[in-house]
């Protein structure tokens, strides 16, 4: 069995291999200003002639543009900042059990402690080097003749939230010994140089792909090539470097708990099934609404455990819960994870830094009814506007209602809202039943609605013809009665969802961001991507035919919830349900697909006769 310094021997050959290729480049900038010394060394001492005299002033103008390029290139490597993964800073004083965990792991390893811990939202863990002067003002310590020089720094221990609330205090500090044994490795100034310099030069090719302008652009092309071409002949090096150094801390943490860890890993699957569940299917579209769920990592426990009562394979995982979970140790772990919530929310949606009246939290006892049926309505109401607006050639002649007048004009909706923000999340529910769970301690996520009632008709005048108003008759009607409405109503809402993801993307990019950062104290880098993008999108551009299935599933689902007395729920799993006498109906799917896809009506008029719909009445829109 190698030793751990074993591998670290092997980090620190590829680190000086990384470092030559530093010097090599040095040596290359400063090769003209050597032969231009040489031949003006000669012509002086008389061992030149006087044909040498054109050579030393070429010499001599190559080796100051030489100079000049190199100072150019040094100064934008040393200047540039390299690029933090966000996260949320956890101070001392908030989580002291956590430092203490950690502290008591680097002593029991035998290796520095880490200068600070991190959380991300995000299933993994890992150590980052943050001493960069950008990143905060150097420490230094003072000699004993006076001089000052830069004080090592261990690098910071960034932690996913997710872990914090699944796994148990054990079972996190096995998954934490072998990223906190690279804090040995990294202490080393040959591969600590050796970082720098790989990640100085990444840093510039970042600064030089967002350069703007001739003037400036033009030097700061040159220095993105010159970084790139360093970055190819050290990417060899620096690969099998790291792989040494986590090879060496692992071998390290091999003492430490390793049978734990063994299990550890097994959870560490787990949760990150959950944790991708709960987002794309639970959170994304409540943010497409303007909201943000404040305890994700509270749900990733509720997710996992009806994952583990699900799957055979996760059969088992659940008992872990009488013990301590790790968010123990820390001292506020809801605000902590507000904050990791928030975070999320921007790196995969791209939402703003700070809540506001478009960007507001909530709560999992409030999503069926505040992000769930405004969802189903908004999205309603989206595919009735498009209805009213498509071209009199598509558009089927609707068989006259019962006891209306012939001659009325055709359905029109004036009382719908013009405009309503995009909800653009995906409502049809999953094709595996499962019963709807409902969010630990806090009560059933879904509430009971009264029946709807009918205005009275008005006593003055004779009795009017029934208002016309969006009903779930004319979206089956038209999709099935005129094979061009599908492709084109699809066709009219991906355009319309493009639009409005257009002006939100507007809205985001004009928001001071920067300030908003700092006001929060969330770490950022020079990665975040601009113009109200997600850093990590989640989920591909759905295809018109997707929207199309999605508009028509929440407009059923307004109907049942109208004239049937459904009502809106939360799954863990699969997002937004619809309860049908307190039990989820899961196969509304496929008699869905079989309309938007085939024009085929049947399965789905089966379906709302079986539930009770009407689909005749009025829906409520938003």
């Amino acid at each position: 069995m190698a030793s751990p310094e074993t591998g670290v021997l092997a980090a620190r050959a590829r680190a000086l291999a990384v470092l030559r290729i530093r010097s090599t480049a040095r040596a290359v900038a400063l090769l003209p200003a050597a032969v231009a010394v040489v031949l003006f060394a000669g012509r002086a001492t008389g061992r030149l002639g006087a044909g040498w005299d054109l050579a030393g002033w070429i010499a001599g103008g190559a080796a100051v543009v030489s100079l000049l390029l190199a100072g150019l290139v040094t100064a934008v490597v040393a200047r540039a900042r390299p690029a933090l993964s966000p996260s949320v800073p956890i101070s001392e004083k908030s989580a002291p059990d956590l430092y203490r965990l950690v502290r008591d792991l680097a002593e029991r390893l035998e290796v520095p402690a880490p200068s600070a811990i991190a959380l991300t939202p995000d299933c993994d863990s890992w150590l980052e080097d943050r001493t960069h002067r950008a990143h905060g003002p150097p420490r230094r310590l003072r000699r004993p003749d006076g001089a000052g020089r830069r004080a090592p720094e261990a690098p910071v221990l960034v932690i996913g939230s997710p872990f914090l609330w699944w796994m148990r205090v054990a079972e996190l500090r096995a998954l934490l010994a072998p990223v906190v044994a690279g804090t040995g490795p990294s202490a080393h100034p040959d591969i600590a140089a050796a970082r720098r310099f790989i990640r100085g030069l990444d840093a510039a090719v970042a600064v030089s792909a967002r350069s703007g302008g001739r003037l400036r652009g033009l030097p700061l092309r040159f220095v993105g090539r010159v970084a790139r071409l360093l970055l190819r002949a050290g990417r060899e090096h620096a690969t099998i470097m790291e792989r040494a150094v986590a090879a060496a801390a692992s071998e390290r943490a091999q003492n430490v708990d390793y049978g734990l860890r063994i299990v550890a890993q097994e959870q560490v699957g787990l949760a990150y099934a959950g944790w991708d569940r709960l987002l794309t299917r639970v959170a994304l579209p409540a943010w497409r609404m303007g909201r943000w769920p404040s305890r994700l990592d509270a749900g990733v426990v509720s997710a996992l455990t009806e994952l583990s009562r699900r799957d055979r394979l996760a059969d088992g995982f659940a008992s872990r819960l009488g013990e301590r979970p790790a968010c123990d140790l820390l001292e506020e772990p809801g605000a902590i994870d507000r904050a990791a919530s928030l975070l999320a929310a921007r790196l995969f949606h791209g939402g703003p830094a700070e809540p506001g009246p478009d960007w507001s939290p909530v709560g999992w006892q409030q999503y069926p009814e505040e992000v769930v049926d405004r969802k189903w309505r908004l999205e309603a109401a989206r595919l009735h506007r498009v209805l009213d607006n498509l071209p009199a050639t598509a558009l089927p002649a609707a068989p006259p209602a019962t006891g209306a007048d012939p001659a009325a004009s055709p359905l029109t909706y004036a009382h719908t809202p013009a405009h309503a923000p995009a909800g653009r999340g995906r409502a049809a529910p999953g094709p595996d039943a499962g019963p709807a769970v409902s969010p630990p301690a806090d009560g059933p996520p879904h509430t009971e609605r009264p029946p709807r009632t009918e205005s009275p008709p008005s006593a003055d005048g004779p009795p009017a013809a029934p208002a016309p108003g969006p009903t779930l008759a004319r979206v089956i009607d038209r999709l099935a009665q005129d094979e061009r409405a599908g492709d084109l109503v699809a066709a009219r809402l991906g355009a319309e969802v493009e639009r409005e993801e257009r002006e939100e993307a507007a809205r985001q990019a004009a928001r001071g961001r920067c300030e908003q950062d700092a006001a929060i104290g969330v770490a950022w880098g020079d990665g975040m991507a601009e113009g109200g993008l997600p850093l990590f999108p989640l989920q591909p551009p759905r295809t018109g035919r997707e929207l199309l299935a999605d508009h028509v599933t929440a407009m059923v689902c307004c109907a049942a919830v109208d004239t049937a007395g459904a009502t809106p729920g939360l799954d863990w799993l699969d997002g937004p349900a619809l309860l049908v006498d307190g039990a989820r109906r899961a196969d509304l799917g496929r008699p869905v697909l079989s309309l938007v896809d085939d024009g085929d009506a049947g399965p789905l008029r089966g379906w709302l006769t079986t539930v009770g719909v009407r689909p005749e009445k009025p829906v409520r829109l938003v």
